[in-house]
């Protein structure tokens, strides 16, 4: 008989574990596995819940966060929602620069979980290549008050912290080599975070960065506009270590959200753009690599978030 899983003190401990599944159906014959990491499945449907969460508990470890303050940052969604869930369990006041580029729905959950928003226009509701760095500006100024903590997400080295567990889970749950890691890059956080736990058990994995083919900054020094939330922020991000990936791969924007309606239909996997890039690009690898080898890429975030968008208008 199993034993019953043990209770969570709170929503925080249900961070993290999520499953790891094999695609059967989108990859071509011929092909390496390929297996998606699916982070929908922590509390707030994203895994920056992860990062949202080691974040703000290393700054407490540091006492640069003590209660009563208000912790600030600048994010299109799901950075601000996982952070938003973080303070409204912790008890902190959380106050977010965003944008109308990014979805309603993930402007709305931000402030259902207490969040205080301040909404920068957008240029025809396109994530331009000045978009970010102004908000990030706007966000550092508001964080100058003695009472406020900036967690600067793409600044702050605590987040591969909390996406190394990513790394961790899969070394657990597949146990065996690891040929090719792909990811898209936004702070760069979560492709840092999984190559340094691949790293440190051994594994000789070719980890790919990925970005929208629109805005090749990263591959051919092109900053471009795109519409997929949550990477290509339209500068290198400081915590993307060049010792920690193999190469920069641009994937196509149509391809992406093709892939995402695909795996809804064929695999039952409902996510986001940035999860149809990233699976994209793994399909790719794995025609490369061919049988008998192994590719790993993670699911971002619930198609939930992009149901007011066009992703699905089909």
């Amino acid at each position: 008989m199993h034993s019953s899983p043990p209770i969570a003190a709170n929503t925080l401990q249900a961070i993290g574990h999520t499953p790891l599944v094999k695609l059967n159906n989108v990859v071509s014959p011929g092909s390496a596995d390929v297996f998606v990491k699916l982070e929908y499945y922590n509390p707030t449907g994203s895994y920056k819940d992860r990062m949202a969460l080691a974040m703000i508990e290393e700054a407490e470890r540091s006492g640069a966060l003590r209660p009563g303050m208000t912790v600030v940052e600048c994010t299109g969604g799901s950075t601000g929602t996982s952070l938003a869930f973080v303070c409204a369990v912790k008890g902190y006041r959380f106050e977010v620069v965003t944008s109308d580029a990014f979805a309603k729905e993930k402007l709305q959950t931000m402030r259902a979980f207490g969040a205080h928003l301040v909404i920068m226009p957008s240029k025809g509701g396109k994530i331009t290549p000045d978009l970010i760095p102004s908000m990030r500006e706007r966000a550092r100024e508001m964080a100058q008050r003695p009472d406020a903590y900036f967690t600067d997400q793409f600044n702050n080295a605590d987040s591969k912290k909390g996406y190394k567990h990513i790394g961790d889970e899969i070394l657990v749950q597949l146990n065996r080599p690891i040929d090719a890691f792909c990811g898209g890059v936004g702070t760069a956080g979560m492709i840092m975070g999984v190559s340094m736990a691949l790293r440190e058990a051994g594994q000789a994995t070719n980890v790919v960065a990925l970005e929208p083919a629109s805005a090749p900054l990263l591959s051919k020094g092109q900053p471009g506009t795109h519409h997929v939330e949550g990477i290509g922020v339209g500068m290198v991000p400081p915590l993307l270590t060049p010792d920690f990936y193999n190469e920069v791969r641009p994937i196509e924007e149509a391809d992406a959200r093709q892939m995402a309606r695909r795996l809804a239909r064929e695999e039952g996997i409902f996510a986001g753009t940035s999860s149809g890039l990233n699976i994209t690009a793994a399909v790719q690898l794995a025609q490369e690599l061919g049988p008998g080898k192994t590719v790993v890429t993670v699911a971002c975030d619930s198609g939930m978030k992009y149901l007011a968008g066009n992703l699905y208008d089909v």
